[in-house]
């Protein structure tokens, strides 16, 4: 935005010849483990009038510029701690390959981020080739990131079950191996709570015993770059197409439903 003084009805009320004043405000985007808007602000002045005169012997001094500059200023710190308000939670789950998980709970509304990586293991830094080893005690997970005040904790943990078959032990599908078993990684008492809970109530579902870990979150460590977005990226190849669109279309039929 660029308002310029030198047509403006007050310019030529205060008639200031030759004084230019100019006000810029730029706005810049900052990004960090989610999108958060910041205003900066600077305040140009070319030549500013430092006194102005009205009448012999009266002089009114007028920092017009800092008063402009601190009304934008103030606007912009209310809108930044709007955005702080929104404050974002953080969810860790294992359900066998994090290609296919990861696909589904982007899908969630409410999801704001999803990584794939590795956690529940003690290698520091775990390879994707040494996690599929089987030699970390890592488990392939997700780590997501939601506003618990459009999606709850509670309905996260519905969608990993739906998303995985947490009866099977280290395997889903023709993926087998302690990197794939079923795990609930908590941050917290509430967490765990939830998760005992959600898993007994699941297991009275299914008629049978769920097998998922329900373990404190030590550190998670986020997967190699080609890793990320990996069906939205490859939604041909064989996997995907053969493996996770099924699950990807099952869901999207489901949020649709539930929209009706």
């Amino acid at each position: 935005m660029f308002v310029d003084f030198r047509k403006s009805r007050l310019a030529r009320t205060l008639a200031l010849p030759n004084k230019v004043m100019s006000i810029r405000v730029r706005l810049g985007f900052v990004r960090g483990s989610h999108e958060v808007m910041k205003r900066r602000t600077v305040l140009s002045v070319r030549n500013p009038p430092r006194r102005l005169v009205f009448s012999p012997g009266v002089s009114i001094l007028l920092p017009l510029g800092l008063l402009l500059v601190g009304a934008v200023a103030g606007a912009a710190q209310t809108n930044t701690m709007n955005d702080s308000d929104n404050q974002l939670e953080v969810a860790t789950l294992g359900g066998g390959c994090f290609w296919c998980t990861e696909a589904v709970f982007q899908m969630l509304p409410g999801v704001k981020s999803v990584t794939s990586g590795y956690a529940g293991g003690m290698k520091e830094n775990p390879t994707y080739k040494e996690v599929c080893a089987g030699n970390t005690g890592h488990a392939e997970v997700i780590q997501i990131q939601y506003d618990p005040k459009v999606v709850s904790y509670e309905k996260l943990l519905e969608t990993f079950w739906e998303a995985h078959d947490p009866t099977t032990l280290n395997r889903q599908g023709a993926d087998t191996g302690t990197q794939y078993r079923s795990i609930i990684l908590y941050s917290s008492e509430a967490q765990r709570v939830a998760a005992e809970k959600s898993k007994t109530e699941e297991q009275k579902h299914l008629g049978k015993p769920v097998v998922s870990e329900i373990v404190p979150l030590q550190k998670f460590y986020p997967a190699e770059g080609y890793h990320q977005d990996y069906y939205r990226d490859n939604p041909n190849q064989p996997y995907c197409r053969v493996v996770i669109r099924p699950k990807v279309e099952k869901f999207e039929k489901k949020l649709k439903a539930a929209k009706e």
